[in-house]
């Protein structure tokens, strides 16, 4: 989210390059072998075709940005009056175009850096370290990563079954003979496991008083709704002023809220997965980038964001590009994975 956030507030190539480099040396020095790794080059195939698309609208919609290097004229299709301000075709300057990679490749950073999110943050991780509040939903997601394998085993094991016997495993049909066998095994499995979840005592909660219960869905729904409100606001060059203070009144909010919601929920935890001086370090890094580019980005907005008309080559501020260098801190503090 840091990295995403100082994405947002630049347009400068440079510094947006810079951003995807630092993610991938990260990514590259401490990715592991799990399958949920191989996620950050499905991203970038992602960033990769955003900016296209970016770029093709700009060509076949044209762009508001009034240009004078004409690059290609293509034939432009009449619209009806109700349509102004859309046109179809016409010319394509290079203003356009390089305030349309300028914005795509933006876009593209931001998808990068979630990208980097998913390929080094480990779901039995994240799901070991929810709190007690959303126990019940922890539960529910690693049962359903835990049957997701067992389906796919089953629809193959059936398929090369039918195709031993002769009988089609392909259209609807083989798809009908398929699935039913399939869904009876999963419904059988998900009984079984019914029952010896219940005979191990969970979904088992403690009495709580009605107020309790009220003050923690007040404050959980209400610091939910102020993360999103806040994260909006960092993600956008106008909400600046207030995104920072809301968000952090709604993590505030929200913590509160689970902290209260935890007491209703009666379990211990197995080798809890401590918060040490690296998780600070590497949270601090990522702040410290968001932080200081939003400030530069006020400071000095012609840097982090080079005009097109007239039409110049970006530069290369340097503070705004030493602080995006803090953001190789966890390729250093974190000790890598070993397969």
């Amino acid at each position: 989210m840091s990295l995403g956030t100082a994405a947002t507030r630049t347009t400068n190539p440079l510094l947006l390059g810079l951003l995807i480099a630092v993610s991938a040396y990260v990514v590259a020095t401490h990715r592991s072998p799990a399958p949920w790794a191989r996620s950050y080059s499905a991203f970038a195939k992602l960033a990769f075709a955003v900016l296209l698309i970016r770029l093709v609208f700009a060509v076949a919609l044209g762009s508001p940005i009034p240009g004078t290097h004409v690059l290609l004229t293509l034939p432009e299709i009449p619209l009806p009056h109700w349509a102004q301000g859309i046109r179809l075709g016409g010319e394509v300057t290079a203003e356009a175009l390089v305030f349309a990679a300028y914005d795509g490749l933006k876009l593209a950073t931001l998808l990068i850096c979630v990208g980097a999110a998913n390929a080094l943050a480990s779901p039995s991780r994240l799901l070991k370290s929810l709190p007690g509040a959303l126990y019940e939903t922890g539960v529910a997601v690693v049962v359903a990563l835990t049957f997701a394998p067992h389906l796919i085993a089953d629809v193959q094991r059936l398929r090369a079954a039918r195709r031993l016997r002769g009988r089609p495993d392909r259209g609807v049909r083989g798809l009908l003979q398929v699935g039913l066998p399939v869904l009876e095994g999963a419904l059988e499995r998900s009984v079984a496991l019914a029952a010896a979840m219940e005979a191990r005592g969970y979904g088992r909660t403690a009495d709580v008083p009605a107020r309790v219960r009220r003050t923690t869905a007040a404050l959980t729904l209400g610091g939910l709704l102020g993360v999103c409100a806040g994260t909006y606001g960092l993600l956008t060059a106008e909400g600046g002023s207030y995104g920072a203070p809301l968000l952090l009144a709604g993590i505030v909010a929200a913590l509160a809220g689970l902290r209260l919601g935890g007491r209703r929920s009666l379990r211990t935890r197995y080798r809890p997965d401590p918060w040490g001086p690296r998780a600070w370090l590497v949270t601090g890094s990522g702040v410290a980038v968001a932080a200081l580019l939003t400030l530069a980005s006020s400071r000095a907005p012609e840097a982090l964001h080079p005009g097109v008309v007239p039409l110049t080559a970006p530069t290369l501020p340097l503070w705004p590009a030493a602080s995006i260098l803090l953001a190789l801190l966890p390729a250093f503090v974190v000790p890598r994975e070993h397969s």
